[in-house]
């Protein structure tokens, strides 16, 4: 860092990764907080010799550098702490992390704290995970409360949360039908699969549900098995923090709330794989659908498609479900919003670039992925990057609120309606060929008929047939010449 780069981070005064401290003779005891609290959120950038005035609301002048006098010795003094292991649990920086700058003759130290990865969280003080674990946001540093540096704890575990063993669960407490309906959905995708042969304990043993110790052959279901595919009962004797729900906010007229609603109401055994597969058909129904055919075959599975079940299982193999907290979907007009439970494991902008894949719970990541549900290596997010790219609709917002000990995706469907100005009565009289060729000529007016031949896989005298229907309809013109003219559809 520089004088630039430090008065760069002054003018933008984000307080959730920047403290300034006045440190004139000594290490201010405050700074291990800091250092904590940057570890375990976000990172941030910690300055010495600079005092903050939070009553300034002009930026220009929140900043005072006042300068520290003997930079060496406070330096000399931090790494001897941050390496003594009575102090802090972890040192996470390297020489290049703690700076000497000089500012117009005044000397400020600079310490660059990284986001600690998820296996070495929590970050904590004097030997006491409990007490001296700290989190930051906009306001300073405060202490971790015992849920949150458990949840850390879990995070670290390489194997993830739902291999938990559940002593006394046994298959009484897993819902057959459920089950059978799962593998109903294995045996299609894998019809000459071993697993197909095994009855149903075994089948849950060899996906991660089930558990026999070597030893004393106990046997019990793990928290995978029991909340994929368990009675409601169990579940929420167990698990009686955890709610499932989906919220329909779209079509509402008037002071309605909602148009439909899943909840837990005692009809449905509330299991995570009835969850998925009852709403997953409700998110899909009103995803832009176009026409094409894979031989004799409809071909309907687009992108937008997978993307949104990508997402629903994201929700559920990333989401803490051991706090306090709701998986809940919900449908706008405009949108889906998916929230689950508990922080991210990797930083956001890391998930945007993929690579990486750090699901919390790795059975249930598996179970999914062997009917055709979620991607591995961290290919999931670009997936539905890449699905709403091509449809240019906005970004996916992935936001992660620590307040609220929750991650919400976002999911905004701008989907253009070419028939919204159609009456109903000639809307009517059209083919789903009809309508995708009105979809595509609105994304691109010049389209050509070789381009809608080959989108809609039929052949050109058809399209041409098509086109001369529109035009008779009069929904369709045609502006300007064969090769620099352009399509309109027309409001009636």
């Amino acid at each position: 860092m520089n004088k630039t780069t430090i008065i760069e981070s002054l003018l933008k005064g984000e307080h959730i990764t920047l403290e300034a401290k006045r440190a004139e003779n000594d290490l201010p005891r405050s700074v291990w907080e800091t250092y904590s609290a940057f570890a375990n959120t976000h990172g941030g950038l910690i300055l010495l010799g600079v005092i903050e005035n939070l009553k300034e609301k002009d930026i220009n002048k929140r900043f005072t550098i006042t300068g520290v006098d003997d930079a060496e010795k406070i330096r000399k003094d931090f790494w001897n702490i941050v390496n003594n292991a009575e102090k802090v649990n972890i040192n996470l920086l390297k020489d290049e992390d703690v700076e000497t700058i000089d500012m117009d003759g005044k000397t400020v130290v600079a310490i660059n704290v990284p986001r600690a990865d998820y296996t070495v969280r929590p970050v904590y003080i004097n030997n006491n995970p409990l007490r001296g674990t700290f989190k930051r946001n906009h306001e300073g540093d405060y202490h971790c409360a015992e849920h949150e540096v458990r949840m850390m704890m879990r995070d670290a575990n390489e194997a993830g949360n739902d291999g938990m063993l559940l002593e006394y669960y046994t298959m009484d407490d897993i819902d057959i039908p459920t089950l059978e309906r799962y593998r109903n959905h294995f045996s299609s995708r894998h019809p000459d699969h071993v697993f197909n042969s095994l009855e149903h304990k075994s089948f849950l043993k060899e996906l991660g549900g089930y558990h026999v110790d070597r030893k004393d052959q106990s046997e019990c279901l793990t928290m995978a098995g029991l909340l994929m595919f368990g009675k409601g009962h169990p579940i929420r004797e167990r698990f009686e923090n955890l709610r499932l729900d989906y919220i329909d906010k779209s079509g509402l007229i008037g002071d309605q709330r909602y148009s439909d609603r899943l909840t837990y109401d005692g009809t449905w055994e509330n299991n995570l794989f009835n969850f998925v597969t009852m709403v997953l058909p409700k998110l899909l129904r009103d995803l832009p659908r176009p026409f094409k055919m894979d031989g004799i075959v409809r071909e309907d599975d687009t992108p937008q498609h997978k993307a949104v079940r990508e997402a629903l299982t994201n929700a559920i193999i990333h989401a803490d479900l051991m706090i306090n907290g709701v998986l809940k979907v919900e449908k706008y007009d405009d949108k889906l919003v998916l929230t689950n439970p508990g922080l991210l494991k990797l930083p956001v902008e890391q998930i945007y670039a993929g690579d990486e894949s750090r699901a919390r719970n790795q059975h249930m990541q598996t179970m999914f992925r062997m009917i055709g549900f979620g991607e591995n290596l961290g290919s999931g997010f670009p997936l539905i990057l890449s699905a709403w790219n091509e449809k240019h609709w906005l970004k996916p917002e992935l936001i992660e609120q620590p307040e609220l000990m929750q991650v919400k995706l976002i999911l905004t469907i701008e989907a253009k309606d070419v028939t919204k100005d159609v009456t109903k009565d000639v809307t009517k009289e059209l083919s789903e060929r009809q309508v995708l060729i009105l979809e595509l000529i609105a994304e691109n007016a010049m389209a050509t008929i070789s381009e809608m031949s080959q989108k809609t896989g039929v052949a050109p005298r058809t399209i041409i047939r098509d086109i001369e229907h529109l035009q008779s309809l009069g929904i369709l013109v045609r502006i300007g010449g064969r090769k620099e003219g352009h399509w309109e559809i027309s409001n009636l």
